[in-house]
Formats: structure tokens, C-alpha cells, sequence
């Protein structure tokens, strides 16, 4: 019960003050979400990667990402095959279940639970599952009309990208910044998790479900609830990652549907009403598979 009153239910009064926010229509989630993409994510992107040395975890964080990624599009290509889905409709599964909610859900679930280490190391797979999104994500949803030097340049356009460049070249040629700027940087970076969170449940306010298939809908819970960690956790034995960092990434891997992939689903009708449905009902779902995760790991 400790697990559920310390660490989720924090995190579920923030998204719930989001939702509510939205319900009220006090604030516009476009400009709330602005000021997370353009400012404070950036910010908490480039500390994160001006403070981080390049070393053997680095490595297997960015390995992990990539072995994932592909493991879940072929797990999707399958379940589509076997169910004998459409592209449209396999397309749409694969944007619920193969992107998780690892920054705006993530990051401060595995703050509350492991601390400021293992915080890092989420950061860090977040940038990469959000440079996924912006890539991978969008390619699929768009699949029929753009290709993939158009999805490549997405990515070039984003701040988390231009951050995480920053933050590389700055660590690696050992620029020293000065304390006064560095607490600039500090203050954003540290309002940039509380404001995703709010962000998070202003979104999840306005996703709209008119009819669901709750077949489809239970088979999108389990690749992204239960099949996902899972597959995570085999990697993390074949990668041979410590306690640590294997917590994280099977945590991460855990997490409920990424809010912005619905976003991307709903701008490109890709199966809409289904990654939205899924979305909200692994959100929902998560607080319990988590608060048994988390046992597990014995948080």
C-alpha cells in the first residue's frame, strides 16, 4: 500500500489537476504544452546531458531503446498477420503499443520510486523514445505520404534535439558554465517535470472516445502493459544491464500509451478513435500494473 500512497498517488493528484484545469478551459493545452516542448523540456535535456559523462550505460540505454523498438514493431506485424488487420488498423496498434509515456508519466514515477540516478537514466530514454516518436512514430502514422528523409527532418526541428547536440558538444569539450547561468538552467529544468505531468492531464481531458472495441482495446492493454515490460525485462538479461538501470528500463517500458502519440494519430487519421481509446484505458490501467511492478521491485 506504501507504493500506492507515496509514489502514485502524487503523481495522480498532478495529472489530475491537469484534467481538471482542461475541463475547466482555464488555460489552453497547446500553450501550456509550448512552453514544456520550447523551454523547460530543452533545458532539463541539456542539464541532463552536459552533467552525464559518456560511459558503458549510455550505451546500453541507447541499445536498449533501439532493440525495443523493433522488437514491439515486429510483435505489432505479427499480432496484425495474425488477426488479419489492415494497414490502417495495424498501423494504429503499433503507434499505441510501441510508444510509451516515459517522459511526461515516466520520469517522475521513476523519481518518486529510485531517486536521482536512476532519474537520469529515464531522461535519457525519454529523449530517445521522443526522437522515436517524432521519427518512427510519425513515419507510421503517416506511412502512405511521407518518407523517412521527411520524418529524419522532423527531428531536426525539434528543441529537445538542438538541447540534447548542446549538451553533448558542451560536456565533451568541458565548457565550464558559470554558476549564475547554470541556475537559470537548473530553474527551468527542475519546473520542466511538474508542468509535462499537468500537461499530461490536460491532454488526457481532451481525448475523445466516441465507440470502443474493447477486443481491440484489450489486446492494445496487453502489448503495452504486460507484454512491454516483459519483452523489456528479456533484454535487460540479454544486455546484461545492473539493478538499477534494468529498473528503469522495464519501469519505462511499462508505461501507459504516450498522450502525444494520440495527438499524431488524431493529426494524420491513423486509426484516431482507437489509439485515443487505448491511450486512456493504459493510463487508467497502469496504476495498478505499476503499483504491482513496483512491489516487484520492492520500491
Amino acid at each position: 500500500m506504501s507504493v500506492f500512497l507515496n509514489v502514485l498517488v502524487p503523481i495522480i493528484l498532478i495529472f489530475a489537476a491537469g484534467f481538471l484545469l482542461q475541463k475547466k478551459q482555464i488555460l489552453e493545452v497547446g500553450a501550456v504544452s509550448a512552453v514544456a516542448l520550447y523551454i523547460l523540456n530543452p533545458a532539463l535535456v541539456f542539464r541532463t546531458f552536459y552533467t552525464t559523462e559518456p560511459d558503458a550505460d549510455l550505451f546500453l540505454i541507447i541499445l536498449f531503446a533501439i532493440l525495443f523498438l523493433l522488437l514491439m514493431l515486429l510483435i505489432n506485424k505479427g499480432t496484425g498477420l495474425l488477426l488479419k488487420w489492415d494497414t490502417e488498423k495495424t498501423s494504429g496498434m503499433t503507434l499505441a503499443t510501441t510508444f510509451m509515456n516515459a517522459g511526461n508519466y515516466g520520469a517522475p514515477l521513476i523519481l518518486f520510486a529510485f531517486g536521482d540516478t536512476a532519474f537520469s537514466y529515464s531522461i535519457i530514454f525519454m529523449v530517445i523514445q521522443s526522437l522515436f516518436m517524432s521519427t518512427v512514430g510519425v513515419y507510421i502514422a503517416n506511412r502512405s505520404s511521407l518518407s523517412a528523409g521527411d520524418a529524419f527532418r522532423v527531428v531536426l526541428k525539434m528543441p529537445v534535439f538542438h538541447a540534447l547536440i548542446a549538451g553533448v558538444l558542451c560536456q565533451a569539450v568541458q565548457l565550464e558554465i558559470t554558476a549564475s547561468y547554470m541556475d537559470a538552467v537548473n530553474m527551468l529544468a527542475d519546473a520542466a517535470i511538474p508542468v509535462v505531468m499537468i500537461v499530461l492531464g490536460m491532454q488526457l481531458a481532451k481525448i475523445s472516445v466516441t465507440s470502443l472495441d474493447w477486443k481491440v482495446i484489450g489486446i492494445g492493454t496487453m502489448l503495452r502493459l504486460v507484454i512491454s515490460p516483459a519483452a523489456a525485462y528479456l533484454l535487460t538479461l540479454v544486455l546484461q544491464t545492473g539493478p538499477t538501470l534494468s529498473a528503469v528500463l522495464i519501469v519505462s517500458a511499462a508505461m501507459p500509451s504516450a498522450a502525444t502519440i494520440a495527438m499524431i494519430a488524431v493529426q494524420f487519421n491513423s486509426s484516431p478513435n482507437m489509439v485515443s481509446s487505448i491511450t486512456l484505458v493504459t493510463t487508467l490501467g497502469s496504476v495498478p500494473s505499476l503499483w504491482i511492478l513496483l512491489s516487484i521491485f520492492g520500491v
